[in-house]
């Protein structure tokens, strides 16, 4: 990233770590680096300690008998991640990899270098110590393609549905109707948003006004709107890390070590792993496992790491002087994601909105301290989502194609002084195109696709395992994403003018025409398709990149129960082992998936 850019994130990044050391004493938390206990083998090495990697290496480790290792090439997150309205600062920082995608052809125009950031954690927890902590579960009839359509036998939703309420505490209040579908007493706690702005009324009376219900997008169906739920606990961020990892070590059977980057898994002659290789303070290591090695990097990073040892598609390999251990055409293939588009933005009446200015004031503060309330318990702006009805005339309506993601803010919400670097836009688009609304009250609906149709990829840079990889999500390169967006965007245009948010609110929509679409008729549909090639890009949401599927399919890199086909001893839990990407956020299925691996790895070896 060019040093320019990270200028002017470093104030509010460091003022936040002083408000949390100074008044929230969170430096005896736990550091997880066992280096100096490290053992020469181990039953389970667990690569990543993400939502997958933690969960799954704190199940396993429920065997007396069996030693767990888990490695992670981050540290501990910063202190400012504990408090969910700091987590925008907490992008392009220590615990992001701070990636980027590479330049997109068919899309980002707006964006600096046609290419936008990439985050992912780089921390003890992975992407849920960074991310916007939103629990959604996906549609239940993802699950039933998985296995029904797919192949994949036990990921029905009948199937997975356990493991979602496993996993789950459950203390929220809005959902007695569907209180089957939910967990309590799991490790993880959801809980229902604890400050929202007066926006988010008018948004839910708008969605009524349309003809579409409140829902528990959680529950038995998904069509409709609702009000975030949260992955916390007492206003503080619940990452795995601390949830399930944390716990997990007071048993005594399983050793953490952070900063710990895994350069190579290593393989016999039989193509069975037998270890890693791992870098740690500068010095390189190695440690076996007895019984497997769980690959839990990442949607980005397990890919990468596959590749690095020799395991994927073999021309690719031989291009960077890497020895083929197994030709693999899938790693690295059928990369998903759920490109939204921020940047659809409405001014509104005064007092209604995130005030940015509200997440370091005084009172702020103290009503945090005192009750845990107020607006430093939510992610910047997060307000709630909502599923619009299935209309693209191929599948079953009740299976929605597009989410809307509600903000009580707009990319101008910090009169331009550094959100436009997070997100990724030029500077001169930003002014030109944001520069009327600086500062206004306001808020944003973000349309995203769902169920994508685009693929991409995820390859190496070079051999170098320090090297970013190359990130090619190929946005919008089937035109029929194209298209469902400009649904998209008609259906919020229409349900901004309902009366609960124009009337109300005063909303007005920022109708600026977007730079690179002059001369295009305004509010045609050919105008929101290039309104949308200049401003979709990333949700944050990374996977299918190591597939599950059957024999016959060439690009099947892992069978229904997590075991690599090609080589022996490696199993992934992580967000890359979707077939297909599901309707909504993936950190619940992520920790969904690793509660359901670990009893499969038990089950293979005869303590279940």
């Amino acid at each position: 990233m060019p040093w320019g850019l990270q200028l002017d994130v470093d104030l509010p990044r460091t003022f936040a770590r002083l408000v949390v050391l100074t008044l929230f004493q969170t430096t005896n938390r736990d550091a997880f680096d066992d280096f100096s206990d490290l053992l020469p083998q181990y039953d389970f090495i667990v690569v990543g300690s993400g939502s997958g990697g933690s969960v799954v290496a704190s199940r396993l480790a429920e065997v007396r008998a069996w030693n767990i290792l888990v490695l992670e090439s981050g540290g501990v997150a910063p202190p400012e991640a504990m408090i969910p309205a700091y987590n925008f600062i907490l992008m392009q920082g220590e615990a992001d990899w701070n990636y980027f995608t590479v330049p997109q052809k068919h899309g980002l125009g707006a964006y600096v270098n046609r290419s936008c950031p990439f985050p992912l954690g780089r921390a003890v927890g992975g992407s849920s110590a960074i991310n916007w902590m939103m629990y959604v579960r996906g549609n239940r009839r993802d699950y039933d393609h998985w296995d029904h359509a797919l192949g994949n036998r036990g990921w029905s939703y009948r199937d997975v549905l356990p493991y979602f309420k496993k996993a789950e505490d459950y203390t929220g209040t809005r959902n007695k109707d569907t209180a089957e579908y939910h967990g309590r007493g799991g490790p993880l706690p959801v809980e229902d948003k604890r400050w929202w702005s007066p926006l988010l009324d008018g948004f839910l009376r708008a969605g009524q006004q349309m003809g579409y219900s409140i829902v528990d997008p959680n529950g038995p169906e998904q069509i409709g709107f609702s009000a975030a739920d949260m992955t916390q606990k007492g206003g503080e961020r619940a990452a795995v890390s601390e949830r399930y990892l944390q716990r997990a070590k007071q048993r005594g059977n399983i050793h953490v070590v952070s900063r710990a980057h895994v350069t190579k898994i290593l393989f016999d002659r039989n193509k069975r792993a037998t270890g890693v290789m791992f870098r740690h303070r500068g010095k390189d290591h190695s440690v076996s496992a007895r019984r497997e090695v769980v690959v839990a990097a990442g949607a980005v990073g397990s890919p990468k790491l596959l590749m690095l040892s020799g395991v994927g598609p073999k021309q690719h390999l031989r291009q960077h002087g890497i020895p083929v251990v197994a030709d693999v055409p899938g790693v690295g293939a059928n990369l998903q994601d759920h490109p939204s588009i921020f940047g659809l933005s409405w001014t509104s009446k005064p007092g209604s909105a995130t005030n940015l200015l509200n997440l370091g004031s005084p009172v702020s503060i103290k009503e945090y301290l005192g009750s845990r309330r107020g607006p430093l318990t939510t992610p910047l702006a997060v307000e709630g989502n909502a599923w619009s009805v299935n209309e693209s005339g191929e599948d079953v309506k009740e299976w929605p194609d597009l989410q809307y993601l509600f903000m009580s803010g707009t990319p101008a919400i910090d009169k331009g002084l550094f959100l436009y670097q997070l997100i990724g836009f030029k500077r001169e688009f930003f002014n030109e195109y944001f520069g009327p609304i600086l500062g206004r009250e306001g808020f944003n609906i973000g349309p995203m696709l769902a169920r994508p149709k685009s693929r991409g990829t995820v390859r190496l840079q070079s051999a170098d395992p320090l090297d970013p990889p190359l990130i090619d999500p190929n946005f919008l390169s089937h035109p029929d994403d194209v298209d469902t967006f400009v649904r998209g965007i008609k259906f919020v245009l229409a349900l901004t003018n309902m009366s609960a948010l124009r009337d109300d609110f005063n909303a007005r929509f920022h109708d600026k025409v977007v730079p690179g679409c002059e001369g295009i008729g305004y509010g045609t549909d050919k105008y929101w398709g290039c309104y949308t090639r200049q401003m979709a890009q990333t949700t944050y949401h990374p996977c299918c990149t190591l597939k599950m599927g059957l024999p016959n399919d060439p690009m099947a890199v892992i069978d229904h129960r997590l075991r690599m086909r090609a080589v022996h001893g490696v199993r992934v839990v992580d967000a890359s082992m979707m077939p297909v990407i599901v309707a909504g956020n993936l950190n619940a299925p992520v920790i969904m998936i690793g509660e359901k691996a670990a009893d499969l790895i038990k089950e293979d070896w005869g303590v279940l």
